[in-house]
Formats: structure tokens, C-alpha cells, sequence
């Protein structure tokens, strides 16, 4: 058995029953009653309309008794270890006062500044070493930038 449903309403329309409207684009509109096809003509909006199918959906009338109502899943805080910091370690220094945080906060980047101080000495005196070995032995053509890179020698004019 075929059916079809109220272009306004929403509601089913059995065989035999309802009216068939064409608009003059040729666009069919199939109606269960009178009353649906007035309202369709008086450009009545059907979400307005109570009895409607559109507004009960809109309005979510008649669906408790079809559907249960969902169930709100909780979200579970976990703590987890974070690459280098095992749980235990988070944990103290999260139940640390400010002003011991702050403290040990300093003496870290103190202690990193002093190795970068450090790291700069060694590398200067390197340098400096270089230099002196460079400087006793033989002296070293200066070479520029672009003849580094391999470009060409410029020619020098021989006429004057």
C-alpha cells in the first residue's frame, strides 16, 4: 500500500483519500484535508501551527515515550606521568609553597646560567688558542665570501 505525506501537515495520506494540488511551476503538493490545503493556500507557516507534525517536532512533543532519555556520560579526571616527571614528583611540586617553588625556580635558572657562562669561557679560550697557533706558524690568506663559494677570480686590467 502506498503513501505519502501532507505537504503542510506532515501526517500520512492512505489511498483514496486527500487532495492533489499543481502550482503552475508544475511542483506537486498532496493534502489530507481541506483544512490543510486552506492553511498551505494562506501561506500559513505549519511550525506555527499546533496540530502540525513540524511543530510537535520542533517542540519535542509526544518522543518520551518513544526514546529514553539519554544518559549524560561523566568525565573521569585522571592524573598521568608526564615524560620525565613520574606522578609522585607532580604531585610534590604541585603541594610546594609559592615562595619555595619560586626559590628553587631561581637556584635552576641560576645553576643554567652558570653553565652557559661556562660553556661560553671553554669556547672563547678555544678560539683564543686557535688564534695564537694560527698566528705563529703561518700566516693565512684572506679569502672572502664569494671566492670561498668558488666564484670566479676577477682579472685584473694589464693595460693602462
Amino acid at each position: 500500500m502506498r503513501t505519502y505525506d501532507d505537504s503542510f501537515s506532515g501526517q500520512r495520506i492512505y489511498p483514496g483519500k486527500g487532495k492533489l494540488y499543481v502550482r503552475g511551476d508544475s511542483k506537486v503538493f498532496r493534502f489530507q484535508n481541506g483544512k490543510a490545503e486552506s492553511l498551505f493556500l494562506q501561506r500559513k507557516n505549519p511550525r506555527r501551527i499546533s496540530w502540525t507534525v513540524l511543530f510537535r517536532r520542533q517542540h519535542r512533543k509526544g518522543i518520551t515515550e518513544e526514546t529514553a532519555k539519554k544518559r549524560t556520560r561523566r568525565t573521569v579526571k585522571s592524573q598521568r606521568a608526564i615524560v620525565g616527571a613520574s606522578l609522585d614528583v607532580i604531585k610534590e611540586k604541585r603541594s610546594m609553597r609559592p615562595e619555595a617553588r619560586s626559590a628553587a625556580r631561581a637556584q635552576a635558572i641560576k645553576e643554567s646560567k652558570e653553565k652557559k657562562a661556562e660553556a661560553a669561557a671553554a669556547k672563547k679560550s678555544e678560539k683564543a688558542k686557535k688564534a695564537a697557533t694560527a698566528s705563529k706558524g703561518q700566516t693565512q690568506r684572506i679569502v672572502g665570501k664569494q671566492s670561498a663559494r668558488g666564484a670566479q677570480q676577477k682579472v685584473q686590467a694589464n693595460t693602462r
